[in-house]
């Protein structure tokens, strides 16, 4: 009875410690109450998962799809998934008794007090490590934030795929109208150098005019020629996202008809936005895993009390004779007191709370770098809508002007140099309108990645 005082004594200090291994409070990440530019469709929420399939570009989505296929990245967190659900398998496993089989034969012979004989036994024997200060506990919910965390990260790693496979397939359909834009434009220069070379053989123009023309025609293919490598890089960047056959790419790619994305709804505050990014909640998973180990670390600072048991049968075999017994055990019941350790449980609870500290910066750096990168989506896109229109304009302006300097050249009022200057000018408009187009596609692309794909916290 004395023992049973002084160890009660020895265990309530402890057991009233027993709050100190409650993890730290949630961490809140700093929002801004509303967006700094200016939204899109007066910043309707819309959901975003299906934004591939609602192109009206059924391409696209099959490049988008085949790519997630194929992406290692996809893979790679797929297969941390499965880790991650072993790992918490295996911590809830810990919370519980194990049980084994045994079984064992063995012959021995004791001179002069027993004869020849055979033992033979099995039976199952159980161990159980109770849970007194919830140190397992913490663990197996450490290991349920970083599978949620997981779950997320794949989501992630399917939209940057998405993104990127988007990107490059805008790229290529922007780069086919800037090709044909420079085949345009060689011709035309061809055509002006045919026309200014019989005109210098019939004495009309002097022979530097005729070069200058000939000189013109050669920059126009050249520049043709680039653009239409430029093209097949892009082409063969597809092949390589998405796994798909050149040939067969290039088939599909002739057969679909190019579609400008449409405009991207967003969330009118930053918080809902926030609620969509896998990156953001993977980091709010690891801060509260973070905030699990610590009360696991602390955990191993106190005692720690387990329960062995078995039940078995065995058989002895001698002389004849066969004698059978069954045999059972409870215990023992062992509780293991740490005394000393040299600080290597406290260091492990300082190590945990630094790792918690980390999280809670990164998770809080992740909520602003979010934002930072939606607002920048949302300049952007802004900022290509309103240059587009002024764009438009211009290029109709130097096109009126170009096809002016070409009459007039043609019926010999003008100067060749008159001309390409003309030329130059309604080829950079050209150009320009194909370039605001892809900052607007790219931008839109931008927007729904920062956005998080339309992922949520419920999606599998």
């Amino acid at each position: 009875m004395k023992i049973v005082h002084v160890l009660s004594a020895a265990l309530l200090p402890l057991a009233l410690g027993g709050c100190a291994l409650a993890p730290p409070g949630k961490t809140e990440a700093p929002v801004p109450p509303q967006w700094q530019a200016p939204l899109p469709h007066n910043g309707s929420l819309t959901d975003l998962s299906a934004w591939w399939r609602e192109q009206g570009d059924p391409l696209l989505g099959q490049l988008v799809e085949a790519a997630q296929t194929a992406s290692p990245n996809v893979a790679t967190a797929r297969s941390r998934i499965v880790q991650s659900r072993a790992d918490r398998v295996a911590a809830g496993a810990a919370l519980a008794p194990t049980l084994d089989a045994f079984g064992n034969v063995s012959r021995t012979n004791q001179q002069g007090t027993q004869a020849l004989g055979t033992t033979s036994q099995g039976g199952l024997q159980s161990a159980w490590e109770i849970d007194l200060f919830g140190g397992l506990r913490a663990t197996r919910n450490a290991a349920e934030e970083r599978l949620a965390g997981a779950n997320a990260s794949w989501h992630d790693a399917r939209v940057a795929v998405a993104a990127e496979v988007a990107n490059q397939y805008y790229s290529l359909r922007s780069c086919e109208q800037l090709l044909a834009v420079a085949r345009l434009d060689a011709a035309s220069r061809e055509d002006t150098a045919r026309l200014t070379g019989l005109s210098a053989d019939a004495g009309f123009q002097a022979p530097a005019t005729a070069a200058l023309a000939r000189a013109s025609a050669a920059e126009g293919k050249s520049r043709a020629t680039l653009q239409r490598a430029l093209c097949d890089i892009d082409i063969k960047t597809l092949v390589s996202l998405t796994a798909i056959d050149e040939p067969d790419l290039r088939a599909r790619l002739l057969a679909s008809t190019p579609v400008a994305p449409p405009g991207v709804t967003i969330a009118a505050l930053p918080a809902q936005v926030l609620a969509q990014r896998p990156d953001v909640f993977i980091a709010e998973r690891e801060v509260a895993a973070a905030s699990f180990e610590v009360g696991s670390a602390q955990a191993q600072r106190y005692p720690r009390l387990s329960l062995q048991g078995s039940i078995g049968r065995a058989n002895l075999r001698s002389g004849g004779d066969n004698n059978q017994f069954d045999t059972w055990s409870i215990g023992p019941l062992a509780l293991t007191l740490p005394i000393f350790d040299g600080g290597r449980r406290s260091a492990n609870v300082d190590a945990a709370r630094a790792r918690y500290d980390a999280a809670v910066v990164a998770y809080r750096a992740s909520a602003r770098r979010a934002v930072s990168e939606v607002e920048q989506a949302l300049v952007n896109l802004s900022s290509a809508a309103e240059r587009s229109v002024d764009a438009q304009v211009s290029l109709d302006g130097y096109r009126a002007a170009f096809r002016a300097a070409e009459d007039r050249y043609k019926n010999g009022l003008g100067s060749l140099l008159e001309l390409e200057d003309a030329r130059r000018t309604r080829l950079a408009a050209e150009n320009a309108v194909v370039t605001l187009q892809r900052e607007r596609s790219a931008a839109s692309v931008a927007l729904y990645r920062a956005a998080g794909g339309g992922w949520t916290a419920t999606t599998n």
